[in-house]
């Protein structure tokens, strides 16, 4: 019989409805009957004691906040009587924490395309990318274009990448637009990459170009539309030879160990933190084992699980650079005026997360219990393997974006509400619960509720190592088949 209700932890003092339960239903954990006293909805929680009223309420082995008012057991527990805990910046203090994964090695391979640099792509496709949006009719059109003539054949796509920055801007946020760029250039996904610039943008393309540093110049090809006539023309003829170099690309043999994942979630529910994202963390440890790296982002919704990633820094260096990576965007927070606790958008508290120590806690499972190995400031690409820290706001688009610039090759996005959005690599959607995944099949790649309703999530990682294999060996995932591709870059200041 499915599980009507599930405490997570032995230490909670709150459960979580796994399916809608009517108010006098009856409920035993522990040898304890609780009687229900409202209806309670999938995915929200439901008081195992009588509550005072500042007392915590602990999920998840942690408090995700203090119950406002005084509450009886039985109740439902949710953002209207629940408060956060968090508060500004904050001193630590590193706690290392022993981690041992008895993960056996199984030297799996994927199909993959091995560069000139000996980087590795899952993906073989031609990349049009604006140095300044002004440009962004005329890329879109050279896209189009060479998608015509070759009738998609021969690569595995042909996309244009518009945003609306390059110009206009100053300080970090050109910096950013220039380091995201960059690396999206760079990205071994792309089999080649026409770079249009405009001629007059603060993102000078020369300058640009330098800014690259070394890169293949068979298969990275510039173009400044001010400066040539028929912009169009000289497009196409520079995107034909780009073409038939990468055409000719093949897929071999690739270790695992060379797979890079990001890690991200959005939409997310109560169900969350039970069934997608420790599945993450499942394979995310998994990929470790084998050499291969995740990337975990989202530096607000770390925010009161933060000490657990500390801890598990490999040294003290990184976790002085954790500390940096969280303290920084509290401070860009108070720095606006906004507190730093109150992330839960709409839909994640209709799905029954309430603070953001809860969404936290359930987020960070998403990194399994690997060591911290690297940390990276936002735009940066990654520099060594295992699990690596990355700087980035908690926002679907530009975490995503972020994720794939510092060189993932795809981003493994859990939900528990839907979302069809993809960013420049392969945007997998893993459900959180089986109604998503069969409401929306053209936009979940993959069902992590299947957990919830039964079966082992030792099984359900199986399946999931299998298909992101297949992925990676050239399965397509529904954003692509849907075409659904774009970037979004972080902003912080102002626009001239």
């Amino acid at each position: 019989m499915k599980t009507k209700f599930l405490q997570i932890n032995p230490a909670d003092n709150v459960a979580v409805a796994i399916v809608d339960l009517p108010a006098g239903e009856q409920v035993t954990i522990n040898g304890v009957t609780t009687t229900l006293n409202e209806d309670i909805p999938a995915g929200h929680k439901f008081a195992l004691k009588d509550f005072a009223e500042g007392e915590d309420i602990i999920k998840y082995g942690y408090p995700i906040g203090h119950a406002t008012t005084a509450k009886k057991q039985g109740d439902w527990m949710n953002e209207n009587n629940i408060k956060t805990n968090l508060a500004g910046l904050l001193d630590y203090t590193y706690h290392p924490t022993s981690v041992s994964l008895d993960i056996p090695q199984e030297n799996l391979t994927f199909k993959g395309y091995r560069r000139k640099n000996g980087e590795v792509g899952i993906r073989n496709e031609v990349w049009i990318i604006p140095t300044v949006g002004c440009v962004n009719g005329i890329i879109n059109q050279l896209a189009e274009g060479l998608r015509r003539e070759t009738e998609g054949k021969g690569v595995d796509a042909i996309v244009a990448y518009p945003h609306n920055y390059g110009c206009s801007q100053l300080g970090d946020d050109h910096e950013n637009t220039k380091k995201i760029l960059r690396d999206m250039v760079l990205h071994p996904n792309a089999g080649a990459v026409l770079v249009v610039g405009l001629g007059c943008e603060n993102n000078q393309p020369d300058v640009f170009r330098e800014f690259l540093g070394d890169y293949d110049q068979d298969r990275v090809s510039f173009m400044v539309t001010q400066k040539v006539g028929d912009e169009y023309e000289e497009g196409m003829k520079l995107l034909r030879e780009l073409y038939e170099k990468a055409s000719k690309d093949v897929r071999t043999d690739i270790p695992l160990s060379e797979l890079r994942v990001g890690l991200k979630c959005g939409g997310s529910d109560g169900f969350s933190g039970i069934t997608a994202n420790p599945l993450l963390g499942m394979f995310s440890d998994f990929l470790i084992a084998q050499g291969g790296t995740s990337v975990l982002t989202e530096v607000p919704e770390m925010f009161g699980a933060e000490t657990i990633l500390m801890n598990r820094c490999k040294n003290e260096g990184l976790f002085d650079q954790t500390v940096h990576l969280i303290n920084d965007f509290k401070e860009y927070f108070l720095s606006h005026g906004e507190p730093v606790g109150e992330n839960p958008s709409p839909g994640n508290k209709a799905g029954g997360i309430s603070t953001l120590e809860e969404k936290a806690l359930g987020c960070t499972q998403k990194c399994g219990k690997s060591y911290v190995s690297g940390v990276l400031p936002y735009g940066e690409r990654i520099q060594v393997k295992g699990l690596n820290l990355l700087s980035a706001p908690g926002n679907d688009l530009v975490a995503s974006t972020t994720l794939a610039a510092a060189g993932c090759h795809i981003v493994l996005f859990t939900t528990g509400r839907g979302t069809p959005f993809g960013t420049f690599v392969p945007t997998m959607k893993i459900s959180t619960n089986t109604a998503l995944f069969n409401m929306k099949p053209t936009w979940i790649d993959f069902n992590a509720g299947v957990i919830v309703d039964g079966e082992p999530m030792e099984e359900t990682c199986k399946r999931f190592i299998s298909y992101i294999i297949g992925v990676a060996s050239g399965e397509l995932v529904n954003n692509e088949k849907k075409g659904y591709r774009e970037i979004a870059i972080f902003k912080t200041g102002v626009t001239l």
